[in-house]
């Protein structure tokens, strides 16, 4: 993709708003991930991604032409690792984390009142310890949108009964930083457990329990004090984990057996120039027609033909010992059968980003075409 046609995708994803905005979820641990991104500049930040979401946040990045400037981390979290490190592996992005988090391999040591932009935009660093000493929450330049992490949580909060937490320091937190933002400013929670997704400061100020409406922090100390709730299940992994930035103990060796990317769609990927260069090593499984398959489309020498209709029937003619590259005209049909045969049990399989067509457009060679 050239950068103009990704700058064109990236201003259309936003709808023709200057500002791209995603909220992305792991159901595993109830976490959310957030997406910004500046359409003029194409510059973004991920805030709070998580480990085993790193594929599909790359994906999303590489797909929209996003340049990501940095991770940020709201705190050091006990339910999940971050994904940070992976990222800044892949992109060469900043690691943002509060100072007071004391975390190693940290690019971007955060403090309040801080800065961070992307583009022409900025989020700005609140101070919001309570939950932990190092949680922070991010506000938008034009304060329409705030990053609360675990400090406040869509009519809850979070607890305060480890890693330094203090039930009158989130009192002070949440009552000084971010009610004092406008009433109409969003507020996006780090976790949810229950489908909701958003608030904003007027709804938490009415209706939040625990200190909403004409609760005091006499009231919400008390409140926290009496919560009863067992560790979160990931900690022992995950503290440790986040103390590091998320970077693995150790850098376990690939096994794969190609250069594999996942689309935001989660499949596995090659580009033709790859499958070009590994041709004599590969089946290129191709699933259109017969009539497109000798038609003036052209088709791959070599390729077996096995239409998608009879894919399931006909698995066993695929020859065994050689990874499968699958390819249709686009890369759309071709997607529905990688996914049957990975269903199927076949773990060497990837889509030809693209399809023939790409094939085509980057000069590679296709028998029968008519011009």
């Amino acid at each position: 993709m050239t950068v103009a046609s990704a700058s064109s995708l990236l201003a259309a994803a936003a709808g023709g708003q200057s500002l791209l905005f995603r909220q992305l979820f792991d159901a595993d641990t109830g976490t959310f991930t957030y997406l910004l991104a500046d359409v003029a500049s194409g510059e973004g930040v991920l805030i709070d991604p998580v480990f085993e979401q790193h594929s599909r946040d790359l994906s999303l990045l590489q797909e929209l032409g996003i340049r990501l400037v940095a991770c940020l981390d709201t705190h050091a979290h006990a339910d999940h690792v971050t994904g940070s490190w992976l990222l800044h592996q892949a992109t060469g992005s900043a690691i943002g984390l509060a100072a007071a988090a004391r975390a190693e391999n940290v690019t971007l040591p955060l403090q309040h009142g801080d800065r961070v932009a992307f583009g022409s935009r900025q989020l700005e660093v609140r101070s919001t310890p309570g939950h932990t000493d190092g949680c922070v929450s991010y506000v938008l330049d034009d304060h329409s949108l705030a990053f609360t992490g675990d400090a406040l949580l869509v009519r809850g909060c979070g607890r305060c009964d480890f890693q330094q937490g203090d039930a009158h320091t989130l009192w002070r937190s949440i009552t000084e930083q971010l009610f004092s933002l406008p009433e109409s400013c969003l507020l996006y929670p780090g976790h949810d457990y229950t489908g909701r997704t958003v608030t904003s400061v007027a709804e938490e100020k009415a209706f939040n329990a625990r200190l909403g409406g004409a609760a005091t922090e006499r009231d919400f100390v008390g409140h926290m004090q009496a919560m009863k709730l067992p560790h979160p299940h990931k900690i022992a992994e995950a503290l440790p984990g986040n103390l590091r930035s998320g970077k693995p103990r150790e850098q376990a060796a690939s096994s794969s057996w190609a250069p594999l990317s996942r689309s935001y769609a989660g499949l596995p990927e090659l580009p033709p120039s790859w499958v070009a260069e590994h041709r004599g090593e590969l089946t290129l499984l191709d699933v259109r027609s017969a009539e497109e398959y000798n038609g003036p489309d052209g088709h791959v020498a070599g390729s077996l033909l096995l239409p998608l209709p009879e894919l399931d029937q006909r698995s066993g003619e695929i020859p065994s010992g050689k990874p499968v590259v699958v390819v249709c005209h686009s890369g759309s049909r071709s997607a529905l059968a990688t996914q049957q045969l990975l269903k199927a049990g076949h773990s060497q399989v990837a889509n030809l980003r693209g399809g023939l067509a790409r094939w085509g457009d980057e000069g590679y060679p296709l028998e029968g075409v008519v011009a």
